[in-house]
């Protein structure tokens, strides 16, 4: 029998898979990083758009899991942690907060995918960008994860509620031609199932330009150009397969 992991991670991994309603709450201070499975060391290369070595940029380091075989770069003055202490039993479970304490993304592995779409929702992308490195770690005829940006739901809702919703990470699936689409699934292949990295998109968690009045959605859409997004974005992009 498949040893059970703890309630709170899999409710941690399906809320940033299935992101329809609003699965965080504001952040309260973080309490004391405590070790992680993985190791953080400088690093001597990068993949950040997947395609090309680079050296990261000065004050980012490299965190490489230790059972998910995945790294990825990331801001010195951020911290990888294991959230309470909460490791599940298999796989990677860390969360990457900020120097306040709060979550800019989550990576989980060893996690099951698969959906199901029962409605179409209004969306927008305000970003996107293959990742041909992790390809890798899918079947041959699998679609090319992607970074997104994404929401869904209704451009004049004040905050987060059923539908409505936003948030970035890798996704498989395909960009919809239509002015509808199905619920964000926030998931790509990676053996020895799938996995995630990324966070719904929470305006008391990401520092966010203009006035705090503003529709949820209208506050994603400004967030995308601040630079802790650019930040959040070139982490994410930089996920690859450890050791490349």
């Amino acid at each position: 029998m498949e040893p059970r992991r703890p309630a709170a991670s899999v409710a941690a991994a399906l809320c940033l898979a299935l992101m329809l309603g609003s699965c965080s709450s504001p952040a309260e201070p973080a309490p004391p990083p405590q070790a992680s499975s993985g190791t953080a060391t400088p690093s001597a290369t990068s993949f950040g758009t997947g395609t090309a070595a680079a050296t990261p940029p000065s004050g980012w380091t490299t965190f490489t899991t230790s059972e998910g075989g995945l790294s990825f770069d990331f801001p010195a003055r951020w911290t990888v942690r294991d959230p309470a202490g909460e490791m599940p039993l298999e796989g990677e479970f860390v969360d990457v907060v900020n120097e306040a304490g709060k979550p800019m993304a989550s990576l989980r592995t060893n996690v099951v995918t698969g959906a199901e779409c029962t409605e179409k929702y209004p969306f927008v992308v305000f970003d996107s960008e293959p990742l041909q490195a992790l390809a890798e770690g899918g079947a041959a005829d699998a679609p090319v994860p992607r970074f997104v940006f994404e929401a869904r739901g209704t451009g004049t809702a004040p905050v987060a509620s059923p539908p409505t919703i936003a948030g970035y990470g890798i996704t498989m699936v395909p960009e919809e031609p239509s002015s509808t689409a199905c619920p964000m699934f926030h998931l790509f292949l990676w053996p020895p199932s799938g996995a995630l990295f990324g966070a719904a998109y929470n305006p008391e968690n990401n520092t966010t330009p203009g006035d705090p009045s503003l529709p949820y959605l209208e506050k994603a859409r400004l967030y995308a150009s601040t630079p802790e997004y650019q930040d959040i974005r070139k982490m994410i992009t930089s996920l690859r397969p450890a050791g490349k």
